[in-house]
């Protein structure tokens, strides 16, 4: 495709619709992770569980989801994941126990790897090189003003319907998308490279024992045999798919790829930005709901700060990529970001929501400056005829990060809270402060609350120390790998989406 799709807008719209019932369900989960507790009796271990098996599916599934939908058609890729995503909220809402929303999850994962790539794949296609960063500053700035919505309308369902309500605001969206999408989204197709189910079911399969010898080590110990084995089938398994991604004809992750200095070392800091921001999430909104005491509405709505500041900073982060590139934004935006998780770990069981605020700006600052950098010189990286892939290659080093933080900083909270403690506390107290506070409200024990909460605040500051490490770890990978782009007055010889390459299809 030569020139820009006349109706480009309005399929940049579809496809933030389309995309906006993914951000909205991962937001709307964290809210409802106390009501998961108190409901559906739902372990320390289920609740990450319950975002991990969605995200292990996901990250699996993508580069292969990408690859089918180049072969058959990104937009029938992009309605399939549509139709699967909103099928399996409908089935959330009928779960009766954690292993059930569990296997839900995975099969919403399922759906949001067709889903996601396609998105950014079809803008690629659509939009020439003179308007695509722009449309895609656009795009994010959409996916934070669905994760500012979200929380708000999922704490308002929460504190008056059942925990499985959250589910049910994804339907309409998604039914308002595939219709969106077969009425507006031109269909178009890249290259017909087959499958590599052998590479998608050998990363599946290590991301899995991996985050599960995570998780084993804070039930466990680290030398359980859970934990060891876990471990050992994750090098493994990880290591044979590297190898066989590099014998195979048509890999799904071509290795070469991380030959680029710019591709590795984006790829890199993005796992470790999205691995200091992720776990967050999973320790602010208990800490907001059992410590502050806020109602799901409330907690929802106390992370508007920092999503603006997001939207603003992703500006800000542009403008710093333009004047000074990409190192030097990804770099000051990471260390930013550390510095956020310095003042989150600096909070007391004394101190409310005003410190809280402060820290979330913070982070929300550095996020916003770093990630268009970071997401930009990964896909600019690439080679015009893996554009298709770039998509799916960033999405799946993303929730590579994800997994990974919510795997280690979740262990690192729950280990750091049953050290924390005190002895006298015995049996489901010490494991969470969900458990904890549901004892303390039955049997009316103030004392057992206020020794879970003080526990809580001090093992929620162990677990931000990692996110000031994760930080700066990432600023110095971006500094010490990134380099300039050596010409970029090259790029439109062939364009971005060139015949070879995209194929519109009528439709």
């Amino acid at each position: 495709m030569s020139a820009p799709h006349p109706r480009r807008w309005l399929i940049l719209g579809v496809l933030c619709l389309s995309l906006l019932v993914v951000v909205v369900d991962n937001m709307v989960l964290n809210i409802a992770i106390p009501s998961l507790i108190r409901d559906l009796g739902a372990s320390a271990s289920d609740i990450q569980w319950i975002i991990d098996a969605y995200i292990l599916v996901f990250a699996g599934l993508l580069l292969t989801a990408g690859s089918l939908s180049d072969r058959h058609g990104r937009r029938r890729g992009l309605v399939v994941g549509l139709i699967v995503f909103g099928g399996a909220s409908v089935l959330a809402t009928l779960c009766q126990t954690p292993g059930q929303l569990i296997a839900v999850r995975g099969l919403m994962g399922a759906g949001a790897a067709f889903l996601m790539p396609g998105t950014l794949s079809i803008l690629t296609t659509v939009f020439d090189e003179a308007e695509r960063k722009k449309a895609i500053a656009i795009w994010s700035s959409v996916l934070m003003v669905g994760a500012l919505g979200g929380p708000t309308a999922g704490g308002l369902l929460l504190q008056h319907f059942w925990w499985g309500s959250v589910f049910l605001m994804n339907v309409p969206i998604a039914i308002l998308g595939i219709i969106a999408a077969l009425a507006i989204i031109p269909e178009s197709r890249g290259s017909a490279n087959r499958p590599d189910l052998v590479g998608a079911a050998l990363s599946t399969v290590g991301m899995a024992a991996l985050v599960w010898g995570v998780i084993a080590a804070a039930a466990d110990g680290w030398g359980s045999p859970k934990t060891v084995g876990g471990f050992v089938v994750a090098v493994v398994v990880l290591t044979a798919f590297a190898l066989w991604e590099r014998r195979v004809a048509e890999p799904m992750l071509p290795m070469s790829l991380f030959r680029d200095r710019n591709f590795g070392g984006a790829s890199l800091s993005i796992v470790l930005l999205s691995f200091s921001a992720g776990g967050v999430m999973l320790a602010l909104t208990q800490y907001l709901q059992f410590v502050l005491g806020y109602s799901p509405m409330r907690a929802g709505l106390a992370f508007v700060p920092m999503l603006l500041t997001v939207i603003v900073c992703n500006g800000v982060g542009v403008v710093v990529d333009k004047r000074l590139g990409a190192r030097a934004a990804l770099t000051i935006g990471l260390l930013v970001m550390g510095a956020g998780f310095g003042v989150l770990a600096s909070i007391g069981p004394a101190d409310g929501y005003a410190k809280l605020v402060v820290a979330l700006v913070v982070i929300g600052a550095g996020s916003g400056t770093a990630g268009p950098a970071a997401y930009g010189t990964l896909l600019a990286a690439l080679p015009p005829e893996r554009v298709g892939v770039g998509s799916a290659v960033n999405d799946t080093v993303q929730q590579v990060g994800a997994a990974l933080s919510v795997a280690v900083l979740g262990s690192v909270l729950t280990a750091a809270y049953g050290a924390a403690v005190p002895d006298d506390v015995t049996g489901p107290a010490r494991d969470s402060i969900g458990d904890a506070m549901r004892i303390a409200a039955a049997t009316g024990d103030g004392n057992l609350a206020r020794l879970a909460q003080h526990a809580f605040v001090e093992a929620m500051s162990t677990t931000a120390i990692v996110g000031v490490i994760g930080g700066i770890a990432a600023a110095a990978v971006a500094a010490a790998v990134l380099r300039p782009k050596p010409a970029p007055a090259a790029a439109p010889a062939t364009g971005p989406a060139s015949a070879d390459d995209d194929v519109p299809v009528a439709g």
